[in-house]
């Protein structure tokens, strides 16, 4: 039953934002910078859970329960590289709403396409970078004979199997999460505070309501997203428990990907239209 679970979830995922990726490259209407960075948090999600479930599927058929140091390190690598590059390209995807809904004006500037495109190759060197520093200190852990993890390597699944002391590189970890968390959720609540007053103060309710419907999808991901990274990485290694790390390491490696496509396609007209155009042609 979760075999067939996580296997249905996973093949939704992956033909939900290949279609986007899909969709916004092949439709001129949609080549602004709201949907090119669409197509970049679609692309993260693809790889997102490419890193982790073939795998698992793999294991799961084949009778395999192990894994090399050195693919359990690429797969902390991947995986955390892009949760931090998700991190920031929310982020960037909150500072243009609020420049279009704030100074629509003078949006064409504000977020002209190569700001956009610097902002997002930002963003994946930052994710990246904060990774990098996690990964050369974790790998330095000496580990215990018999090791055991759950579905997939993860940084915080590796705190009870290390047999040398891990407070230094728990404070390593809290300052980088504050780098790709923190941050990131602050920069987005400013932005979100300025674009909830300028909406409130619309006179239109029309204006008003495409302004909620649009914001609402982005608010939705990073509420979902945000959420669990947080809750799995910002707590002590003390308070984590190998059922918790489960489902939350699964709901935001495999339900958050599959949702992400379903939540933008479900409340955004343009993607709805073009969808429909494309599956007539």
């Amino acid at each position: 039953f979760l075999f067939s679970l996580v296997l249905g979830i996973f093949t939704v995922a992956l033909i939900g934002n290949t279609v986007m990726v899909l969709l916004i490259y092949l439709d001129s209407q949609l080549h602004t910078p709201m949907y090119f960075l669409l197509s970049q948090l679609s692309l993260m999600d693809l790889m997102l859970i490419c890193t982790t479930v073939p795998r698992m599927v793999f294991n799961y058929l084949s009778g395999r329960k192990s894994i090399s140091l050195a693919g359990c390190g690429a797969q902390i690598f991947f995986y955390m590289s892009l949760v931090g590059v998700e991190c920031f390209l929310l982020a960037v995807m909150a500072y243009d709403r609020y420049v279009a809904i704030c100074h629509p004006l003078r949006y064409t500037i504000l977020m002209n396409q190569k700001l956009c495109v610097l902002m997002t190759v930002a963003s994946w060197i930052l994710g990246s970078l904060d990774d990098i520093i996690v990964l050369v200190a974790a790998l330095s852990f000496s580990f215990c004979s018999s090791l055991e993890i759950h579905f997939f390597c993860d940084v915080a699944a590796l705190f009870p199997l290390s047999c040398t002391e891990t407070s230094a590189f728990e404070r390593l970890l809290f300052i980088c999460c504050v780098v790709m968390l923190i941050l990131p959720v602050s920069v987005i609540i400013i932005f979100y505070s300025h674009v909830l007053r300028s909406v409130i103060l619309m006179n239109s309710k029309e204006s008003r309501h495409k302004a909620f419907t649009t914001c609402s999808s982005h608010l939705s991901v990073v509420g979902l997203y945000y959420g669990a990274v947080m809750f799995m990485y910002m707590r002590p290694a003390s308070n984590h428990t190998p059922e918790q790390d489960k489902i939350v390491s699964a709901f935001y490696t495999i339900l958050t990907p599959m949702l992400n496509p379903l939540i933008y396609s479900l409340h955004n007209k343009e993607v709805s239209r073009g969808l429909k155009k494309l599956l007539t042609k």
